[in-house]
């Protein structure tokens, strides 16, 4: 029985990514964002840079919201690792 629901479980999960790789344009051209941001990324934000221009003003909030997670750990592991002098 054991064999059975093994054989199960793993014929669902096989099933599960087979449609989800399905899915995936592989080598499709169907989003062009990056083609978008070169051609269109200097007028639309005036940044001399491309780089900075795609970090800062397209991908701002996530950028923010990475900043914040990499502050927090930090946080987390200086109060993890804190040793008071006078014990």
């Amino acid at each position: 029985m054991r064999r059975v629901i093994s054989i199960i479980i793993l014929l669902i999960i096989a099933g599960g990514l087979i449609l989800a790789f399905s899915q995936i344009p592989f080598g499709k051209n169907k989003i062009n964002v990056a083609n978008y941001y070169i051609k269109k990324g200097i007028e639309e934000t005036g940044a001399v840079n491309i780089i900075t221009s795609v970090v800062l003003n397209y991908r701002g909030f996530d950028t923010l919201g990475e900043v914040t997670v990499l502050f927090i750990a930090a946080i987390g592991l200086g109060a993890v690792l804190f040793v008071e002098g006078n014990q």
